[in-house]
């Protein structure tokens, strides 16, 4: 067999891998690992407020209206105006809060590397069930 056909047919094969795939996913224990610059301030364990409201069941839950927690005006019209919290736009929050959600309390800077945020999807979403 010429080895430009079988190069053609192994590059889409590597390509479409579940290992590729997978990589997206990311790693929950790492997650618990980066999760320790939020605990300050959440948890995810449990359904408790703390300095800022419970993580816990995040994932389809409209901004702003978690029981319980006084969140700024800033966060309550993004919920209001349709931010509900998913994989998409909560990363995008922890890139940079101030910028996603405008007058939010939350002080933290951000989350600025791309893996640690995937690796803290991983986490969080163990507690979205």
């Amino acid at each position: 067999m010429d080895y430009r056909v079988v190069l053609l047919i192994a590059i889409p094969v590597v390509a479409l891998s579940p290992a590729d795939a997978g990589a997206q996913e990311g790693d929950a224990t790492a997650g618990a690992t980066v999760f320790k610059k939020c605990a300050t301030c959440h948890v995810a364990d449990s359904d408790t407020n703390k300095v800022g409201p419970s993580l816990n069941g995040l994932f389809g839950r409209t901004a702003g209206t978690h029981p319980g927690f006084a969140y700024s005006s800033g966060m309550k019209a993004a919920g209001e105006g349709g931010l509900v919290w998913d994989e998409a736009t909560l990363r995008d929050y922890l890139h940079n809060p101030k910028a996603k959600v405008k007058g939010t309390k939350m002080a933290f800077a951000g989350v600025k590397d791309d893996q640690e945020i995937t690796n803290l999807v991983a986490y969080l979403k163990q507690y979205s069930k």
